[in-house]
């Protein structure tokens, strides 16, 4: 009983540590690290796409689908960076979290995928898709801190829902084409997801609008 009683006391006070560890950061340091993992989680996809592209059959570039078909694409985003200095931080910070929220379920049928996928490279891929899920759940949970200082408004989520398949296709070329484009639309919405959060640092910063 005694040893129960100082396990529920050790959780206890770690439970208590982490809270006061999170308010004790500021709104501009969560703004830094958030950043920080947003252009890594950018940069890894980046760099997923391109290892893809070196084992694509030319086929595939025409029978891979329209960005406007990427699940996301319902949102209504910024198109630019200008666009994106006009909207407020309580939106900007929803629409993060949203397009990163939706990206859960399409991930883990990356994850799931990647050992058929017809590719030299499959464990090096698999390893990254692996890093991508890490970085996105990270990313996610300093996001909802960061909601929790900020307006209400930025705790609302769009629900943007993957109506995919269990699995990208039943050929060799329909997995790779599939695969390539979800991870496309992915990269496409990291860098936005990326783009928001350093208007947000930038803003926090109170740095000039020209030099976000």
């Amino acid at each position: 009983m005694a040893h129960r009683r100082s396990q529920g006391i050790k959780l206890y006070l770690t439970v208590l540590y982490v809270l006061a560890s999170c308010h004790a950061v500021t709104l501009n340091d969560l703004l830094d690290r958030a950043s920080q993992r947003s252009d890594t989680l950018h940069s890894l996809s980046t760099s997923l796409s391109h290892e893809l592209d070196s084992h694509f059959p030319p086929i595939g570039r025409m029978i891979m689908p329209r960005p406007s078909m990427c699940h996301t694409s319902s949102l209504q985003t910024p198109n630019d960076k200008e666009q994106a200095l006009r909207v407020s931080e309580s939106d900007l910070l929803s629409l993060a979290r949203s397009l990163l929220q939706a990206w859960a379920d399409p991930l883990l049928l990356l994850s799931s995928s990647v050992k058929s996928l017809p590719h030299p490279a499959h464990n090096s891929i698999s390893n990254k898709i692996q890093e991508l899920q890490d970085h996105s759940r990270n990313l996610g949970d300093g996001l909802d801190i960061l909601s929790g200082k900020m307006d209400p408004s930025s705790q609302y989520i769009s629900l943007l829902p993957f109506r995919g398949s269990n699995e990208l296709g039943q050929d060799k070329i329909s997995r790779l084409v599939n695969f390539h484009f979800l991870l496309s639309c992915f990269r496409r919405d990291s860098h936005k997801i990326d783009s928001f959060l350093k208007v947000l640092r930038c803003r926090a910063a109170k740095m000039r609008p020209e030099t976000c």
